[in-house]
């Protein structure tokens, strides 16, 4: 990648949720001192909305990084369950192996267990990503979880976190006995110009910039119009720019970089009335990121045995995952909602796991990243991935791969 070019020790924009990488506007300070607060009181049961991209995730991330040893936390990131398996899902957190309980001893054991560890001066906290995607059936369980107390006060503390569907939901009559039990409600916004500026330099200090200037003034006001300071549309396009300076063996990235950046992902400006439709197209845009420049390679996604997509590899960067965002959807609960991504160069290509649950596996061994070689199979969940690389010279149909012909072997015969 272009580490080497701009010095730094590693990259400043992935799209997986480092708590290092945190860049605390206002907005975000406000959301994560309201997730805090859920450890000062007993009846802590806080929600947290925001776009997609906003930040939610790595807020969480940092929030859990900072828990002192005395908390026993649940977190839940697949939502799409049933009330069963969702009350199953937070036993399996806590280390119960609840799979042949049936609901009512599964209510018993967890009603037991938040208890003791009330009882032993810990504090048990649920965190719930992608809340929105919880049926109103899971929230009445979760009411109800929320409910359980000594005779003095309750004993499980609640975060939701989710896009703004979510609010939608708690608004709605059906489930107004839930609402009424939340303490706090706050909604992530997107970052002003000048915080887009900090964040940009922010992320690149991290990764090692020390105070270069790595990306020229002007750009910054552009990446604004574009991005509409949605931090992961921020770091698309930044994270493009870089690649196309690196293309160019250029240290700095320039207004034209930027332009090129733009023009690879055809993006088209960002504004304050673009519905959430058109924002999740302009996440989704990576997927443009590959068409221009020679095909490196391909890859085949295989379940069961049988290919189900094939894809051609070109310079640029390609994200697998759970959710729609992702240049490559895989609707799995053995996914993440980001899992890997795929890293193409002109002369190499390398997967790295975006710190999934589930990891990627090359040869039965779990792997942070590797680098691809043709042949290469993947274990993504339960799907499987199959490089091969374009660059490796193959035998033209119907010759003969020992190098001899026919001739040949009739004269030694």
């Amino acid at each position: 990648m272009y580490l080497e070019l701009f010095k730094l020790r590693e990259l400043p924009f992935r799209l997986s949720p480092d708590p290092q990488f945190l860049y605390l506007s206002k907005q975000h300070a406000r959301a994560k001192a309201y997730m805090e607060s859920t450890i000062w009181f007993t009846d802590g049961f806080v929600v947290i909305t925001g776009e997609i991209g906003a930040g939610k995730t790595t807020l969480i991330e940092t929030f859990l990084r900072e828990l002192q040893a005395d908390v026993v936390v649940a977190q839940i990131n697949q939502t799409q369950l049933s009330p069963t398996e969702f009350l199953q899902s937070i036993l399996v957190q806590f280390g119960f192996s609840p799979f042949d309980m049936k609901k009512p001893e599964v209510l018993a054991t967890l009603n037991q267990f938040l208890v003791e560890q009330h009882v032993s001066g810990r504090k048990v906290l649920l965190i719930i990503d992608e809340a929105q995607n919880l049926t109103n059936r899971v929230l009445e369980e979760l009411r109800m979880l929320s409910g359980i107390e000594t005779t003095k006060e309750k004993v499980l503390r609640i975060i939701l976190a989710g896009q703004p569907e979510l609010n939608d939901k708690l608004n709605s009559r059906e489930l107004i006995q839930l609402t009424q039990r939340v303490r706090l409600r706050f909604h992530l916004s997107t970052l002003s110009q000048a915080e887009t500026s900090a964040y940009i330099d922010h992320r690149l200090e991290v990764a090692g910039s020390q105070g270069r200037r790595i990306f020229a003034e002007d750009i910054y006001p552009v990446i604004y119009k574009y991005t509409g300071g949605v931090p992961r549309l921020i770091n698309t396009l930044c994270d493009t720019a870089m690649m196309a300076a690196f293309n160019r063996d250029r240290d700095t990235v320039s207004l034209e970089d930027l332009e090129a950046a733009i023009g690879e992902l055809q993006w088209v400006e960002f504004n304050a009335n673009t519905d959430r439709m058109q924002a999740l197209k302009m996440v989704q845009a990576p997927r443009a990121n590959m068409s221009k420049g020679p095909v490196v390679g391909r890859i085949l996604l295989a379940s069961d045995g049988k290919t189900v997509m094939e894809r051609e590899l070109r310079p640029g960067r390609l994200v697998i995952g759970r959710t729609a965002d992702n240049d490559i959807q895989i609707d799995s609960k053995f996914i993440s909602r980001h899992h890997c991504q795929i890293v193409t160069q002109r002369d190499s290509c390398l997967i790295e796991d975006l710190n999934s649950t589930n990891g990627i596996f090359v040869q039965s061994k779990r792997v942070r990243r590797h680098n691809l070689n043709d042949g290469d199979v993947i274990q993504v969940g339960q799907y499987e991935i199959m490089y091969i690389d374009e660059r490796v010279p193959r035998p033209r149909a119907g010759a003969d791969p020992s190098g001899t012909n026919d001739a040949d072997g009739a004269d030694e015969r």
